[in-house]
Formats: structure tokens, sequence, C-alpha cells
């Protein structure tokens, strides 16, 4: 009888499908200690371990409709070729200069890295495929249009921005379906695919999605270990194996590049449009002196020193092989924190002293916006600490917030023929 009832219950357990526990375990039939984002049973033994049920949320606007629309709207705008088996400098340097709309005005990113490795995956990776000629034919119909915001409406069709938004549509939705498990190929596809869905938000103008693709991006990141990290007792934790694409950087240089649109006029140089957006550093003025015109060009480069330094610090992390070197990175994260914290002092420093009257600038928004961005980038840097959530999910509201008013601006400014409230013209697709 009793024999009876153990073979009972080695065929019930033999038939219980277990639906929890990361990947790795599920295939080998082992127990899992469900330990996020790596059980400690495949750390502990080196493997890879593969991760629990896909994360990712794809987010767009609600524009976007994730349905293949009819191909013929995409006449004159050709796709990406399956067929193609090498990447040209051209193409390098082409969907380099797409990646901002800062580019328009004779801006050059740093990016060719990034460029390169989104046009080899977009070879073999369908949805990276669909986003680059997304990226493409909306790129194309701004410069061609000046304002590719003019098209999202039935009332003035055109077929390349038609053609963009289908192949938007269709690249979150193959990324969707292709996401079932995090492995290392479905990681790295989600990251190249988001660099290139910030990319086409800030052609579209929507600041919104834009920075919920930023949140969902680094968040994965950081999840899946893209860099090492210190876990519990100051271990090393190394990055995940193959490396994954490292949108954080990517993210930085597209806000840190310089904006030739915003700087200063020279002295004959009457351009409102370049006025606008200028603002200086509360450091070499007198109160008396400072005004809303004068003090974007030395906040900018204070915080674009700063993102220069976080590139510089990232980089060293990728190559840190020792707890004991981790560690000495922390200081240095904790003074470029504490740079941003006094970069943003200074700010509202500068703007109690003036006053001005309205809301404040879009170039000012666009500015708290990079500096919140580093300040996500830096928080989950070498922390895997229990507060951390609770800590980037005030950061991420935060960026949210920044993002949503700007959005809500330049809807604004559009119905109003593109006049700012200080009676200038702005470039609503322009990332400051």
């Amino acid at each position: 009888m009793a024999g009876d009832v153990g073979t009972r219950k080695r065929i019930i357990q033999a038939g219980t499908k277990v639906k929890t526990g990361c990947a790795t375990c599920r295939t080998r039939k082992v127990k899992c200690d469900e330990n996020k984002p790596f059980c400690q049973k495949c750390v502990r033994t080196g493997r890879n371990c593969d991760g629990y049920e896909s994360p990712f949320r794809l987010v767009t606007s609600q524009s976007i409709n994730t349905q293949a629309c009819d191909t013929k709207s995409g006449a004159g705008v050709q796709p990406m070729r399956p067929s193609v088996t090498e990447i040209t400098p051209q193409d390098i340097d082409l969907l380099n200069r797409y990646f901002s709309t800062k580019t328009m005005f004779d801006v050059t990113l740093d990016c060719d890295e990034e460029a390169k490795q989104v046009l080899q995956a977009s070879l073999t990776d369908l949805p990276i495929r669909h986003a680059v000629s997304s990226l493409r034919a909306l790129r194309d119909h701004l410069e061609t249009s000046g304002d590719v915001a003019a098209s999202d409406s039935p009332q003035n069709p055109s077929y390349g921005y038609d053609y963009g938004i289908q192949q938007y549509g269709m690249a979150l939705k193959g990324l969707a379906s292709s996401l079932s498990s995090p492995a290392y190929r479905h990681l790295k596809s989600a990251l190249l695919c988001c660099q290139i869905f910030i990319s086409i938000e800030q052609v579209r103008g929507d600041y919104n999605a834009m920075a919920q693709h930023i949140v969902q991006g680094l968040r994965i990141m950081h999840q899946y270990r893209a860099r090492p990290t210190l876990v519990s007792g100051n271990k090393l934790v190394p990055a995940y194996h193959g490396q994954l694409p490292l949108l954080d950087a990517f993210i930085i240089k597209v806000f840190a590049a310089p904006c030739k649109f915003a700087e200063p006029p020279a002295a004959a140089d009457t351009n409102k449009a370049a006025v606008s957006a200028c603002l200086m550093s509360p450091h070499r003025q007198t109160a008396e002196s400072r005004s809303v015109r004068t003090i974007a060009p030395d906040m900018r480069t204070e915080l674009t020193g700063i993102a220069a330094s976080t590139l510089e610090f990232l980089d060293r992390l990728s190559q840190v092989k020792s707890a004991e070197a981790a560690l000495r990175l922390l200081s240095e994260k904790a003074l470029l924190l504490r740079s941003l914290e006094l970069w943003l002092n200074d700010l509202e420093h500068v703007y109690s002293d003036i006053n001005s009257p309205g809301p404040e600038l879009l170039s000012v928004s666009f500015l708290r916006l990079f500096h919140q961005t580093l300040k996500i980038v830096l928080l989950e840097t070498l922390d895997s600490s229990p507060s951390l959530s609770s800590k980037l999910n005030l950061q991420n509201e935060r960026l949210q917030g920044i993002a949503s008013n700007i959005s809500e601006r330049l809807k604004a400014y559009r119905k109003s023929n593109g006049t700012t409230d200080s009676g200038t013209v702005i470039k609503s697709s322009m990332i400051k």
C-alpha cells in the first residue's frame, strides 16, 4: 500500500509542470531559487541564467497602429533589403545622422559603432529592419516637409509618413512576438530596437513616448546586467554573457550632441529663433545682468561636461575586473551625482533671480530632461540594493513628467502656428 502511494506521488510530481523559475533551471528540470534578475543556483554553478518571463512592455504614442498597413502607402520609400550582405560606410554615416534631429544643423554624432551594430543586426533581425526603415522614412519626410507632425492627420496624408508609421508598427509587433523568453538574442534585439524607437519618437516630436522607451531600455540593461555590478557583500558580478548593446551611452551621446541652433548668435545676428533657446551660468554674471536669453550656453556646457565625465565613468565600469576597482568607482559615481545636484540648484537659483513670467523656455525643459536622464543612468550603475527599485520609480516618474510637459507644449505650439510664449519661432521636432 505504501509502495502504491509512493508511486502515485512520483506520477503526480512527474506530470506537474513548474511555471516559475528561471528558463535555465526549467530546461534542466531542477528547482530554482527564483532570485532576480539571475538565480543564484545558476550563478554558483557557472551557468548563464536565461532569466524569467519576458519583462518587456513595448511602448509608443497612442497614434501608432501596430497592425500592418497597406504597403502601397510606402510608394517612393524603399525599405532595407533583406538580401544585403554588406554594410557600407555610407550606410553607417546615414544612420548615424538619422539618430538625432540635431544633425539637421550639421551636428556630428559619435555613434558610428552604434549605427554599425544596428545595421549588422538588421540583416538577420526583422523587427530591427522594420525599425530602421521606419526611421529612414520618417526622417526623409521630416527633411522634405520641415515638420513630420504636419502629416499626423487624415486631412494631410503623406505616403512617406504613412509608410514610416507602418514600419514602426511592424517593428513593435514583431519584437513583441519574439520576446517569449529573454534569451541573449532577444535582449540584444530589444535594446537595439529601443535605440531606434527613441530616435523615431524624437523625429515625431513625441517626447512622452520617447521617455517611456528610455525608461524601459535602461530597466532592461540594469535587470539583465549589461554592465558589471556590485551585489551584497561587495561582490563584483560581471556583465551578462555576450556584450549587450549599451543603450545608456547612446542616449547620453544623443542628448549631449552640440545644439548648433541653440548657440548664442553673433553680434550682428538678429535671428530670433537662435536667440530664443539661449540660456548663462549664475557663476559668471550678476543678477542684474542675467536674463532668460543669457542663461543657457554655460548651463548647457556644464551639463554636457558632466555627461562627458559620465561616459568616461561608464567606459571604465565596463572594463572593471575586481571588486576593489568597482568600489573605487562608487566614489566617482557619488561625485557625478553631486555635480548633477549642484547643477540643478544653480538652474533653480538663476530662475528665482530672473522672475521670468510665464512658463519656462522649452530649451530649459530639454535641459531638465537631459539632467534627469543622466541621473537615472548613474543611479542604476553598480547598484543592486533592495531600495533601488523605489528610488528609480520616483526618478522615472519625474522623467516622464518632464517629457509629458514638453510634448503637450509642442502640441500647443503647433496649433498656434509654431509661435512660442515669447513670440519666437521654435523647431518642434528638435531635442535640445
